[in-house]
């Protein structure tokens, strides 16, 4: 056993330990500590310096109770949740997630990586996540408001512009970070950096809402155009049918491909044709309604109940699953190698659990991790500070064209990093050797080890 192999699992062995039953959690552990090995090796002295277990410990883990009334007068509650994992890189950055799912291990497992998320954008960012387990489905816009209002009266108290810089998630967008806007600004005043995925009528960022997905697109272009390759004539399914999933069906259409496919948590949808995606926006976003009614609309479409969309088992070149963490298993990762799927490119964060990935290793299939090919909301969240701090709007073209070179260069890190410490398109190895050196690199010099 060398030095580094006794390191890391006497290292993972601490960790279960003293976090049992945090499933996120442990998964993203032993996903990410066996893939830095190779540049542990060439760096004993982070072994000697033991840099690795400072930085897998969060600086600051905040939980607090939230009450609300809903509109019958009744009192209810819930948990709040801000995780600020690490600042060596500067102030934490990472959404809000409102999901009945939410919990102290789906918060750990989030922030973790997105500190590595947030290096790989060169944008000086430290990681962060938060959220509640409330559920904004089946509430009106008042109990949103209230509830929205109550847990901002506590996390303002940690968070602030060059501090802590909160953003968007699963369940909350637009109408959440106003609430949450509006209660900080009444208890500290005006200062428009504290939140990022605001409106544009008070310092949001052009091309914010479609960062994440137009950022998957970007990132899986690049890769394809290395190889010679392009997304003309493509067939290509997605998960989800939320912001990221909408987005990236429609950057991924305007540049040639054929996106069959969205799903929610009740199904999924396969139209032959293509996804309508002004029809989807419609459904979605302006009806909020279930997807099953895009076939009401569009009757050469099908939609399957009760079924995950990656056990379809037509013909496809590109898996972008835009929806949740482990929604694809080894048996369904299977299905996409039948499917004769060449790149899975992860829209949302850590969709494939570890035995899918080996799936994907075993059979050639090019995984682009979350932390590196969803990258693009955070780091325009990052352009959005820069405007606030700048007072200056940027124009969608600006942004979007930033966006772009953003991906063009974290696919290039990851590239480079994979060869020269693990194997030619191993770009998970590369997505975390790459991240963590820098953020490690930080903290040594700042004198934290």
């Amino acid at each position: 056993m060398t030095q580094t192999t006794d390191y890391l699992a006497k290292l993972t062995e601490k960790l279960e330990s003293k976090n049992p039953g945090q499933s996120e959690f442990l998964q993203a552990i032993h996903e990410f500590l066996p893939t830095i090995a190779p540049y542990l090796d060439k760096h004993p002295e982070l072994i000697a310096s033991n840099v690795l277990e400072l930085l897998l410990e969060p600086e600051r883990l905040i939980q607090f109770r939230i009450p609300w009334q809903d509109d019958n007068g009744n009192w209810q509650v819930n948990r709040g949740f801000r995780v600020q994992y690490n600042s060596a890189i500067g102030p934490y950055k990472g959404g809000m997630r409102f999901h009945p799912t939410v919990n102290e291990s789906v918060m750990k497992f989030l922030s973790f990586e997105q500190i590595f998320k947030n290096s790989l954008t060169g944008l000086p960012i430290g990681g962060g996540k938060g959220g509640s387990d409330f559920d904004p489905k089946g509430k009106s816009d008042a109990e949103i408001m209230r509830f929205c209002q109550s847990l901002m009266t506590e996390l303002q108290k940690y968070i602030g512009p060059s501090m802590d810089v909160p953003a968007g998630d699963i369940g909350v967008g637009g109408r959440e970070i106003g609430y949450l806007f509006g209660q900080y600004k009444r208890l500290n005043g005006h200062q428009g950096g504290v939140l990022t995925g605001k409106p544009l009528t008070y310092w949001g960022s052009l091309a914010r809402t479609e960062a994440t997905g137009y950022g998957v697109v970007y990132f899986v272009k690049h890769l394809l155009q290395d190889k010679g390759d392009s997304f003309s004539e493509k067939r290509v399914m997605v998960s989800g049918s939320g912001n990221v999933a909408i987005y990236a069906i429609q950057k991924a259409q305007a540049l040639g491909a054929k996106v069959i496919s969205c799903s929610d948590s009740s199904g999924y949808l396969i139209d032959p044709d293509g996804i309508d995606v002004a029809l989807l926006k419609e459904i979605k976003e302006v009806k909020r309604e279930r997807l099953s009614a895009y076939i009401i609309s569009k009757p050469t479409a099908t939609y399957i109940p009760g079924e995950s969309v990656w056990s379809y088992e037509g013909e496809y070149d590109i898996a972008l699953p835009c929806a949740t963490q482990n929604e694809i298993n080894q048996e369904l990762a299977k299905a996409l190698v039948k499917s004769g799927v060449k790149i899975v490119a992860e829209g949302a964060n850590m969709p494939s659990d570890l035995e899918a990935v080996v799936v994907y290793e075993e059979n050639q299939i090019i995984y682009c991790p979350g932390k590196a090919a969803n990258a693009g909301g955070v780091a325009v969240s990052a352009l959005e500070m820069a405007q606030n701090s700048q007072r200056v709007p940027w124009t969608f073209e600006k942004v979007d064209n930033e966006l772009n070179d953003i991906m063009k260069q974290i696919y290039e890190t990851c590239r480079d990093t994979a060869a020269r410490y693990a194997q030619k398109d191993d770009l998970l190895s590369g997505a975390n050797i790459a991240g963590f050196a820098k953020v490690a690199d930080a903290m040594v010099s700042q004198g934290l080890v």
